[in-house]
């Protein structure tokens, strides 16, 4: 550093994170935020404010478990560190408390509580275990020291100052309590606002957190924690530690998270420079060199137009120009490229699109339709396809098409309904060698047409997954449409949990585990396994078949639900979805996400848990019913009463995650790879709880058969 001090700003994507002053060239100067990942990729960007050149000398990334609370506490914002402190005597030699002590290496630094008067420094006994909380993982070390009032006074205030300012803040304070068993009871109030949920108790070597939400500071940079002990207190408050952070608002619009990622990908795949920094569509004066955008919606921006000509790319055209599916206008002319220009380019974007291609080499075209333009090469119009465009493509399925007549004999003239939904009538059939099937017949008074028919055969068709519903095939005669899928023996969830269908007893904890962790999976690999993403659109326990020993199946995904674009939303103009599953967003927006599925796959969880329908008349909706049960802290009152015996602790697993799936605001939701993880940890916990129960029974005969053929009574 050659000045005497450097300033600048800190940007996270789009949003200003902080301001940097570097006034100290032998210290070491930090910031730190939370986000939650709104793409593949994460910028972070210093913009110079000449006041000194910006600089950085790492950049770390850590993930943050999923149960951590910090996300619930964010809302629809990031955060930054303010301030963070470990009260009560620290190590001379190592005062900060970070990694390996801290998971996820955070930085505890001493208050200096050793020299306040004001102040009673505590350690714990280092034969004492302190068990910290799982929702925010305050490390141990930290936990084992703490401050009193001098003097047992009833009062422990913590003032601060700080030169940084800050106007909107939130306060953690964390404490656990080794020093008496005797109740510790206090509220905690910053700048004279109380916390959100106390008084709270102190537990004897458990970890406790109390929060103060966000509230502004009538001096910036100042703040002032106060616990007070309540009447019914036999010990003054302690405090072990606190954190104060402050709000990151996302008020800029972003570039759309897909398109984000594709551009980026395009970016490293072909090496480009250019000015290809931070985000590609904000600032406006800072937009990516050949990107164009438009405003879409949900704050975002779309990449609607991409030149790259004369840009020395090499190589093939990448297939990852198909994500930027917003894309109106492509120049690759002026380019070593070659290959076979993706089909999906033209088909993927609605309205006339422009793709200009001019001296490339070896590139073939492929079956697209093509206007040629004789100044720029080629370009593409996607324009609507006749019934033969239809017919060329359903000719490639690998499928079996019916005719009518033999849908008839294998139905035998329809005669067993077995279901029926907005598509039409359901019946069995079963084909040559005993194959069985279901064959699903487009009714009259049905909605869906023939574009949304083939729609869904090519979605179904390019679609594998042990956990989804196969199609068999197909019938497209006259009138007449239907799919012919797998049949499923063992009917659906719903029915199942009803008690609809006789199985001798109702479904077990283990079983039901293991149909939720089958059917989590198919609809991940919707989400995430198909080259293209596909939005289910109508998750629910009907809609999740169980076959031979009830593996589960999910059906249904495609029918005018095939959102099948990267987009990974889609508009839609009329009510998807049923009652009780459907996503609360969607009712503002209209736009399905893959959140949407992750709420509606929350409420078949919480379906699952409880035995009970979405939605009781009279007592509201079952996130709701579920919530004010588990403020109790009783898992059974939640559980299905017809449950015997079952593992708590994975019962609690389900249910945390069944809530994080239903949070209201979606960006909060997990994905379903998440949700397929938790949901294997839960059923991990339930088969090792059922192993243990089997091992005590058995032990338990061995004693009843000793007792019972022991040596007689002389």
């Amino acid at each position: 550093m050659n000045s005497e001090s450097v300033q600048f700003d800190l940007f996270l994507g789009v949003n200003k994170w902080d301001e940097v002053y570097i006034a100290n060239k032998d210290k070491e100067y930090s910031s730190e935020a939370m986000f939650v990942a709104w793409a593949s990729w994460a910028s972070v960007c210093l913009v110079n404010t000449y006041q000194g050149t910006p600089f950085v000398n790492t950049v770390e990334l850590r993930q943050l478990d999923s149960m951590l609370h910090f996300r619930k506490i964010m809302g629809n914002s990031s955060i930054y560190l303010y301030e963070r402190r470990n009260m009560g005597p620290s190590s001379r030699d190592n005062p900060i408390i970070r990694y390996p002590n801290d998971t996820y290496d955070r930085f505890w630094y001493p208050w200096g509580s050793e020299d306040d008067p004001t102040y009673s420094n505590l350690s714990a006994p280092s034969t004492l275990n302190i068990a910290p909380s799982l929702s925010f993982a305050v490390p141990s070390l930290v936990l084992e020291t703490a401050v009193v009032p001098a003097d047992n006074k009833s009062v422990l205030s913590i003032i601060q100052t700080n030169d940084k300012p800050i106007h909107e803040y939130l306060v953690l304070v964390h404490y656990a309590d080794f020093q008496s068993t005797l109740r510790r009871q206090f509220q905690v109030y910053t700048d004279g606002y109380p916390s959100n949920d106390g008084p709270y108790v102190a537990d004897y070597t458990g970890q406790t957190v109390g929060t103060i939400d966000w509230i502004s500071a009538e001096t910036s940079g100042k703040y002032n924690i106060t616990l007070a002990a309540t009447d019914s207190s036999q010990l003054p408050p302690i405090v072990n530690a606190f954190e104060v952070y402050g709000r990151i608002p996302l008020d800029n619009p972003s570039t759309f998270p897909t398109d984000f990622d594709a551009i980026m990908t395009i970016k490293f795949e072909y090496g480009i420079k250019k000015n290809w920094m931070n985000d590609p569509c904000f600032p406006s004066n800072l937009v990516w060199n050949g990107v164009r955008c438009s405003t879409g919606s949900d704050n975002t921006m779309r990449i609607i137009s991409l030149d790259l000509s004369n840009s020395n790319l090499h190589g093939s055209i990448s297939n990852n120009f198909t994500l930027l599916t917003a894309l109106e206008y492509l120049n690759l002319s002026g380019n070593q490229l070659s290959g076979t220009i993706p089909s999906s380019l033209c088909e993927n974007n609605a309205g006339s699109f422009v793709f200009r291609f001019s001296y490339l080499f070896n590139v073939d075209i492929g079956d697209n339709f093509v206007h040629l333009d004789s100044t720029y090469g080629p370009e593409f119009l996607n324009a609507p396809g006749s019934t033969k465009n239809h017919w060329d493509h359903m000719q490639k399925t690998e499928n079996r098409r019916f005719t009518y007549e033999e849908l008839e004999k294998y139905t035998d003239n329809f005669e067993r309904l077995i279901g029926h939904g907005g598509f039409g009538q359901v019946y069995y059939g079963c084909l040559e060698e005993n194959i069985e099937v279901a064959v699903k017949m487009r009714s009259e008074s049905s909605q869906h047409g023939l574009d949304e028919f083939l729609a869904e055969v090519q979605s179904l068709t390019k679609v594998h997954h042990r956990n989804l519903v196969s199609l068999v095939g197909y019938c497209w005669e006259n009138d007449h449409l239907a799919l012919v899928y797998e049949y499923m023996s063992g009917g659906n969830l719903c029915d199942h949990l009803r008690g609809k269908i006789s199985v001798g007893e109702s479904l077990n904890w283990a079983t039901r585990l293991r149909i939720l962790l089958e059917a989590g999976q198919g609809l991940d690999y919707l989400h995430k396994g198909c080259n293209l993403p596909i939005i289910h659109g109508d998750v629910k326990t009907n809609n999740i078949l169980l076959g031979q020993n009830l593996k589960a199946k999910i059906a249904d995904f495609g029918l005018s639900k095939t959102y099948h674009s990267d987009t990974q939303t889609h508009i839609s103009a009329t009510a998807a979805g049923s009652v009780g599953y459907i996503d609360p967003e969607y009712y503002n927006t209209g736009r399905l996400m893959e959140s949407s599925d992750v709420y509606s796959f929350g409420v078949v969880l919480l379906e699952v848990v409880t035995g009970e329908p979405p939605i009781i008349p009279g007592h509201g909706h079952i996130v709701q019913r579920v919530k004010q049960k588990i403020v109790t802290g009783n898992i059974s009152s939640i559980a299905d009463a017809r449950l015997d015996a079952y593992n708590v602790s994975s019962m609690w697993k389900v249910v945390d995650t069944a809530m994080m799936c239903t949070a209201d605001v979606a960006a909060q939701r997990p994905v379903m790879a998440t949700v397929v993880a938790q949901l294997k940890e839960g059923l991990a916990l339930e088969e090792a709880h059922e192993e243990r129960v089997d091992l005590e029974n058995i032990a338990s005969d061995i004693v009843s058969s000793v007792s019972t053929f022991g040596p007689s009574p002389r």
